[in-house]
């Protein structure tokens, strides 16, 4: 039953939203309750009855917001590293969502009540492009858009070491670390959700290398994970192996280079850097690009300083 109704698409939900409809009972079928698992069948009449949206009960706070787009369906906006997106264990104020209930209040009502608006998240050191959904119409638009993988998200990362080849895909599944519930991992199992990410190099340096990464899917942390399990940890990363270096491994001018690129950079050096998508609206193809910050462009320089007069 849930299958067919996400298919359908004239109920304008999306297929989470619906399974959340299905577990409260608010889907008939033939007047009862049904599971998700039921098979339909020719002449089966089905009834969803779909509550409204609460308002967040998230305050308002005036923060500064460097906006790229607006219209009245979204915004698109750059988010610096060091902002939480959204509330959650142990940040409850100062975030990215309590800004944009001071600059659009509208989004109070629309998508999950504890982030709203939110169509797809950055963690807090990660700075980049990100998208928010005005109305409900649109949020559950690019929602689907994401899940049917037709937003193109592309990421800067610098990584430790030289990866080889000049592209590749890892295509290794994601969950909670068994170890620390606080992280994610490789998790091969039924508790790993497939995920994928494809990489090119940009530039090598010899002990970091400069790489663009494409989102097939959108597992938390899954770049930096996917990185940190083909021994290429994003630099600066303090989660996934990114602050720790085997210095004996290095040269002595590596070892000073290394040093000077941890102190430049205090999160990892990753960055949001182009996002691509379809208006919901409008139907027209919209494409952002956003420059990485200081501490990224100084790294860089850093670096290629070092691939000039690797002796120096």
């Amino acid at each position: 039953m849930d299958r067919w109704l996400a298919r359908t698409r004239n109920t304008g939900l999306s297929r989470n939203r619906l399974q959340q409809l299905i577990a409260q009972g608010r889907v008939l079928v033939n007047g009862r309750a049904a599971k998700a698992s039921l098979k339909l069948k020719t002449g089966d009449k089905l009834e969803v009855s779909v509550p409204p949206r609460r308002r967040t009960r998230i305050a308002p706070e005036p923060q500064p917001l460097t906006v790229v787009h607006e219209d009245d369906s979204l915004l698109v906006l750059e988010k610096p590293a060091g902002l939480v997106v959204h509330p959650g264990a142990g940040v409850q104020s100062g975030t990215l969502v309590n800004a944009l209930l001071h600059h659009a209040p509208e989004i109070g009502g629309v998508g999950g009540e504890g982030r709203p608006g939110v169509v797809h998240r950055l963690d807090r050191d990660t700075s980049g492009l990100l998208v928010v959904a005005k109305t409900e119409e649109t949020y559950l638009a690019l929602v689907e858009a994401l899940r049917q993988r037709e937003v193109k998200r592309v990421y800067h990362a610098i990584v430790w070491g030289d990866p080889g080849p000049s592209e590749g895909i890892i295509d290794l599944p994601i969950g909670r670390d068994p170890k620390d519930r606080k992280r994610m991992a490789v998790v091969r199992g039924p508790s790993g959700k497939a995920a994928r990410t494809r990489w090119r190099v940009l530039e090598r340096y010899g002990p970091a290398t400069l790489l663009e990464a494409r989102l097939e899917t959108g597992r938390t942390h899954q770049i930096r994970v996917h990185m940190n399990a083909v021994k290429h940890p994003v630099v600066g990363d303090p989660t996934y192996g990114g602050r720790v270096k085997k210095m004996l491994s290095l040269r002595q001018s590596e070892r000073s280079l290394a040093d000077a690129l941890l102190r430049l950079l205090r999160r990892q050096a990753l960055h949001a850097a182009e996002l691509e998508f379809t208006h919901p609206k409008t139907g027209e193809r919209l494409r952002f690009r956003s420059d990485p910050p200081q501490d990224f462009r100084e790294a860089l320089e850093r670096l290629r300083a070092f691939s000039a007069y690797p002796s120096a």
